[in-house]
């Protein structure tokens, strides 16, 4: 009895510790935003209004999670109606064939303290490319709903003609820099 008792420990304990814990995006309390150069004097900035993402992690520090995530790219706006119609059209995004970009974890390593990098694959106007990106975990606190939550923001950068994102040549700029602020909320 005292044996099928500890196997029966064994297991619970190793089915809690290996257990996924799911996060959800807040995307009240979240952000995307982007900057590229215009004539190589300038930068234009926007952002994407409409996007979900999700967090999966075995363990309390995030180590080895999986994100996944997904914009509406016809949500896009920097805060001219005619720019953000021509970064629709198939000069830059064509959403009438590629209405979403996406992003899913390869790899999720903890590095100093507060700081890891993400992995994994971008996926933009039909293209895929493995990216690596630096991230800064802000933490976990409870809101005043009783939500655990966790911050995260990651920084990257990547080349638009890489994904075939090819208007403006000679105007805009190729490298567009971005920041995501994540607020995710754990599933209960």
């Amino acid at each position: 009895m005292k044996t099928i008792l500890l196997i029966l420990v064994a297991l619970t304990s190793t089915s809690l510790v290996n257990s996924q814990t799911k996060w959800n995006c807040d995307p009240s309390h979240s952000s995307i935003t982007f900057s590229v150069g215009y004539l190589g004097i300038s930068k234009v900035t926007g952002n994407f209004g409409t996007y979900n993402g999700t967090v999966s992690s075995e363990n309390t520090d995030f180590s080895n999670a999986k994100f996944d995530f997904t914009v509406d790219v016809s949500t896009i706006n920097t805060g001219i109606e005619a720019r953000d119609n021509h970064l629709k059209s198939p000069d830059f995004f064509d959403i009438a064939q590629f209405p979403n970009m996406s992003f899913t974890t390869t790899s999720f390593k903890k590095g100093k303290k507060n700081t890891y990098k993400l992995e994994g694959v971008m996926t933009i106007k039909g293209v895929s490319k493995t990216m690596s990106f630096d991230v800064n975990y802000g933490g976990n606190a409870t809101d005043n709903y009783g939500n655990e939550r966790a911050g995260f923001t990651i920084l990257g950068k990547i080349n638009r003609s890489d994904f075939q994102i090819n208007g403006g040549k000679g105007f805009v700029g190729e490298e567009v820099t971005f920041t995501l602020d994540f607020n995710f909320i754990k599933s209960k």
